[in-house]
């Protein structure tokens, strides 16, 4: 029997966790079943345990590599030499993915994993884990901005963190739920409360395009 390649076992991976997304998204964590699952990825039984031992494995794995996603999006923001600019381009970055129609699902199995983790304390783990990856690299962010003088001291670089993570967890649900939503409008809305109550005349001149 040939060999199967690091490649085809990541492609058989990937095939599985993108079928497991379709049914979670249309089902729901507790209506769907392993079984279910490979129906729809059209794989063994037998393979989906090589790869993954419970359905909550499936869970953590969607998890993990969204957080992989967000990670390489948290780092070209950091890259920025302006505090600021690097602020409001985390802030797009995340924000392009709302509206990206290839993610529907990803958003409706996100808010659904907001609500499992209050009983599951596995993926309770992986969701803060999540947004805690975000939440530092907002605060790292911030905290460049007030050695540069472009941030007023005084700001708390965990509550800002805190709550622009907030808002955006707010507008994922919004759209989840279908909502037709002026993502632009909320943009220059979220643009303007930082510049009115986070940013010094300094800060104020560097967030100029």
């Amino acid at each position: 029997m040939p060999k199967i390649t690091q490649t085809q076992r990541d492609a058989r991976r990937q095939q599985i966790l993108d079928a497991a997304l379709r049914c979670f998204s249309r089902d729901g964590f507790h209506t769907t079943t392993t079984a279910g699952i490979v129906r729809e990825s059209g794989v063994s039984q037998g393979t989906l345990y090589l790869y993954f031992a419970t359905k909550d494995d499936i869970v953590v794995a969607l998890a993990d590599d969204r957080h992989q996603g967000e990670a390489f999006l948290n780092a070209l923001a950091q890259r920025e030499q302006d505090p600021i600019r690097g602020l409001l381009s985390l802030i797009e970055l995340h924000g392009k993915g709302l509206t990206d129609p290839g993610r529907v699902d990803a958003r409706r199995v996100g808010v659904q994993g907001w609500g499992e983790a209050l009983r599951n304390p596995r993926i309770r783990s992986t969701v803060v884990e999540g947004v805690t990856i975000v939440r530092e690299a907002i605060v790292r962010l911030i905290e460049r901005g007030q050695r540069t003088g472009q941030i007023r001291p005084e700001v708390d670089p965990d509550a800002v963190a805190r709550t622009l993570i907030a808002t955006f967890q707010g507008l994922v649900l919004q759209f989840a739920w279908g909502e037709p939503i002026d993502l632009a409008a909320c943009g220059r809305v979220i643009r303007g409360m930082i510049h009115d109550s986070l940013l010094t005349p300094v800060g104020r001149a560097s967030s100029q395009p």
